[in-house]
């Protein structure tokens, strides 16, 4: 299939494949007129792609998942670097979930005193 289709059916833009072609993670071969052609291997290896982005992976966490389908295993998670990339991804959630955790018990604290009765001052005399 051309680039075009491909776009289509992953969900992305022309743009966008070459753009993962120029780093590696997507191989166009050439029809004899010049067209990149893809099949759908392709399609699987951007739709992984697509997928760990959406779950907040950035594009160069994506390379072990990519090694691994081209490698020709099942799944882009069934070879140890793309485990060692889930570890990875888990201990920096754990680490923002732990920040996310003090800054929303910070702003319950600040909740609760600003919205505490305030102190009478009686007045004498």
């Amino acid at each position: 299939m051309r680039i075009g289709e491909l776009a289509k059916r992953a969900g992305t833009s022309t743009r966008t494949l070459r753009y993962y072609e120029s780093r590696g993670l997507l191989a166009a071969r050439r029809t004899d007129n010049g067209y990149r052609d893809y099949d759908e291997d392709d399609l699987r290896l951007l739709r992984e792609i697509r997928t760990l982005q959406d779950f907040g992976f950035d594009l160069e966490e994506t390379r072990p998942f990519v090694d691994c389908l081209r490698a020709g295993h099942p799944a882009g998670d069934s070879c140890p670097a793309s485990l060692a990339v889930y570890r990875r991804k888990l201990a920096e959630l754990d680490g923002l979930i732990d920040r996310l955790s003090d800054v929303r018990a910070q702003v319950a604290r600040q909740l609760a005193e600003a919205e505490a009765p305030a102190p009478r001052c009686e007045m004498t005399g």
